[in-house]
């Protein structure tokens, strides 16, 4: 069974075991190293599957770790870039509440909410302490992104798969997910909108979902789940719809970003 807390103090120190006790020293020779090694690795590519950006953090600012969500994510656009081990916020004006954050979490334990960057691409940022392991005087510190689209592109096409949507009510839910009205929709897509009308009540009957607020909700609580096509990002936005007549393999990918949490209001103004 996997160790978290020898996983966490090897993660963030490779070196804390050898300045430990030799009274409290485990066996590391080749066999038991390799077995580590391949628990950090499998961890790692587990992180790398969700769809959340994650850092963590040790000495209050080294960065040791990111996954890949949070390599696409801290583009250079993003309130905190990374340079290097380091961690930098954009804006001037978050540096003091970014600092006091994480000597809170790091020092005391502390976890904290944060509203990073301007009105255009504002994240939420949750900042949480890691248990300390019994020598460690400080706590390792977990960064969690806020997401800034609300529905990936291969969770949609699982979801849509499961329930047997077709390609063209594919097209009409990524919409939804994107914010859009049943008429924006179909403006983009040059049908009417009695079309689109149509196929929501096909896909509400499929999905179960009594309203477009419910099946927009069902898909932004579905488990977030990396896309197996790194860097593409999501499949719609208010920009450019894909015509519903488009062969799939077609489709123009683009990138939905919004600033801060997925809000489960998204589907609110949109009516059925």
């Amino acid at each position: 069974m996997l160790d978290l807390t020898e996983f966490t103090a090897a993660a963030i120190d490779p070196r804390a075991a050898a300045r430990a006790p030799a009274s409290v020293r485990r066996y590391h020779g080749p066999e038991r190293r390799s077995e580590h090694e391949t628990e950090q690795r499998r961890m790692a590519q587990m992180l790398d599957e969700i769809d959340y950006g994650m850092l963590l953090l040790a000495d209050e600012q080294r960065v040791v770790h990111v996954n890949k969500s949070a390599r696409r994510d801290l583009d250079d656009q993003h309130p905190l870039q990374l340079h290097g081990s380091e961690l930098r916020p954009r804006h001037a004006h978050d540096v003091t509440q970014l600092r006091e954050a994480l000597v809170a979490a790091s020092r005391r334990g502390l976890r904290r909410l944060l509203s990073l960057g301007d009105a255009d691409d504002r994240v939420s940022v949750a900042v949480v302490p890691l248990p300390a392991s019994g020598h460690e005087t400080q706590h390792a510190v977990l960064l969690v992104l806020g997401k800034r689209r609300v529905c990936e592109e291969l969770t949609v096409e699982w979801y849509a798969r499961s329930h047997g949507l077709t390609n063209a009510e594919t097209v009409v839910i990524k919409g939804l997910c994107a914010d859009l009205t049943p008429q924006e929709i179909a403006q983009r897509q040059g049908v009417g909108l009695a079309t689109i009308r149509t196929q929501i009540g096909s896909i509400r009957t499929k999905t179960g979902a009594g309203s477009i607020k419910a099946l927009v909700r069902q898909v932004a609580m579905l488990p977030p789940l990396v896309s197996t096509l790194q860097g593409v990002g999501s499949m719609f936005d208010r920009r450019e719809l894909p015509r519903l007549h488009e062969p799939r393999e077609t489709v123009r990918p683009f990138d939905r970003r919004e600033g801060g949490l997925p809000p489960l209001s998204t589907g609110q103004r949109l009516s059925a």
